[in-house]
């Protein structure tokens, strides 16, 4: 993985210029808020942010700038930056201590979608669940973000003196979208033992430790009630919520939990 492993794209087409980022052969497949004084307008405030989602792995030794980019990202309010460690690299000498193979899944179905950017390769970065690029491409994923759509549904939340969380998504729309919980780790630190990156410390930004499908959207205001032990998942710091639509289509709305 040193250098450019070199793959056949799914759906046939061939992938190319994709410089820096490790490549895999695969087969076809099938804030929300909380009510406090806002630092931006109000229009900033009611729009969802851009999900950036971050498909990466510590033995992947072209990782580390995108890994880097991500928490540059990851500091802009009008960004949700989510990074998905995936396993396929485990092969080539250290396990990623970070991966799940829900990740690996998602990516490979975003791949299957045959978006621009589309593939199974690190570090990649996919914009809304919509077009890719390689994560290391600041210049790439900026241009993906400000052609993104921000329309989508809005969300709010309220806490109650029990310590739920009532999360209420409102608007109007044809289509439906699943809403997951994503609890996320902030900040993740690990020195990686063997592999492309060995002896290295690697650091991560907003790392999934877990999520769940809550339900569904189907374009009218619904509203979903969080006990407290929902958001108490090992390791997470953070929680997200993302609406998205059925067989990793694009993200409609996402908001993360200020809690």
């Amino acid at each position: 993985m040193s250098k450019i492993i070199l793959c056949a794209l799914i759906g046939g087409s061939a992938f190319a210029g994709f410089i820096g980022a490790q490549l895999v052969p695969t087969p076809a497949v099938g804030s929300v808020q909380v009510v406090k004084p806002a630092s931006r307008s109000d229009e900033a405030t009611r729009s969802s942010p851009v999900v950036i989602e971050l498909f990466t792995s510590q033995g992947c030794s072209s990782c580390p700038p995108a890994d880097m980019l991500a928490s540059r990202l990851a500091k802009d309010d009008s960004l949700l930056v989510i990074t998905r460690p995936v396993t396929y690299w485990d092969r080539l000498g250290w396990k990623d201590t970070l991966a799940r193979e829900d990740n690996t899944r998602l990516q490979r179905a975003y791949a299957a979608k045959g978006n621009a950017g589309a593939g199974v390769y690190t570090p990649q970065m996919v914009v809304n669940g919509g077009g890719g690029a390689v994560g290391s491409r600041e210049g790439d994923i900026r241009s993906l973000v400000r052609r993104a759509d921000r329309s989508g549904p809005l969300i709010t939340s309220s806490i109650n003196a029990s310590g739920q969380i009532k999360v209420m998504i409102s608007g109007k729309s044809d289509y439906m979208a699943g809403v997951s919980l994503i609890a996320l780790s902030s900040s993740e630190t690990v020195r990686i033992g063997r592999g492309e990156n060995g002896g290295r410390v690697m650091h991560y930004t907003n790392v999934v430790k877990d999520e769940r499908v809550l339900g569904s959207w189907r374009g009218k205001p619904m509203t979903f009630v969080l006990p407290p032990e929902r958001l108490n998942v090992r390791g997470a710091d953070k929680y997200a919520i993302v609406l998205q639509r059925p067989g990793a289509g694009p993200i409609v709305g996402a908001k993360l939990l200020d809690i």
